[in-house]
Parts: C-alpha cells; sequence; structure tokens
C-alpha cells in the first residue's frame, strides 16, 4: 500500500468515516428548478398556460391554429378564442372532444379539464 493512500485509510478510521465517503448528489435539471420556483411564487398554471400555447398548432393542426389562439388557462379551463363563427361551429360541435382528449394526454388530467371557445 501507498503511503498516501495508508495515511487517507488511518485518518479516515480515525474520524470514523468510511474510505469511500462520497456526498450524495443533490444535482437537478434546470426544468425542475423553474417548476418547483414557479409553483412557490403561485406562478403554476401560468407556466402550464404557456406550455399548452406552445403546443396549440401541433394538437389542432395548421388550419385550426390559423384562425384559433388559446388565451388563458384558469382553474383548469382553457379559453380559446375563435376567428370566425364557422371555425368557432366546427371546433365547439366536431373537434372539441378529439382536441380535449390530446390535450389531456400530453399535459395530464390535472391540467386541463374542459375548453371553451370564444369568438374574438
Amino acid at each position: 500500500m501507498k503511503p498516501d493512500q495508508l495515511r487517507a485509510r488511518v485518518l479516515a478510521e480515525w474520524r470514523g468515516h468510511p474510505d469511500n465517503f462520497q456526498r450524495a448528489d443533490r444535482t437537478s435539471t434546470a426544468h425542475d428548478a423553474v417548476h418547483k420556483v414557479m409553483a412557490s411564487l403561485g406562478l403554476g398554471d401560468r407556466l402550464r398556460s404557456e406550455e399548452v400555447r406552445a403546443a396549440w398548432h401541433e394538437i389542432v393542426g395548421e388550419f385550426f391554429a390559423k384562425h384559433s389562439s388559446p388565451q388563458q388557462l384558469k382553474d383548469r379551463v382553457l379559453y380559446v378564442a375563435v376567428l370566425q363563427p364557422t371555425v368557432h361551429f366546427e371546433l365547439e360541435r366536431v373537434w372539441k372532444k378529439d382536441i380535449l382528449t390530446k390535450l389531456k394526454a400530453r399535459f395530464g388530467v390535472r391540467t386541463i379539464r374542459e375548453i371553451k371557445f370564444r369568438l374574438g
């Protein structure tokens, strides 16, 4: 055994620490840190709202994305502004259930429970 190794071993025994003492890894990703800070400030819903807005085009498709945009996510209800009455009718009557299913699959059941379309 080399002198440095012997010295380290003797010191570890004398101090009462194991030979291969390592500190616990407490690192976290930036994503987790931002979510934790936003939740502590009460801004968790706002962050989720931004994520939903970013994914809207992908979820509804190009045509509906051009004619509608999510405005806010409040109390698990997503409010979407729609430009034309015919598109509003189509989204409300035909596609609402499919869009809601895709949103729940992507963001979880606890994020969105309902969609309300508004002209404007």
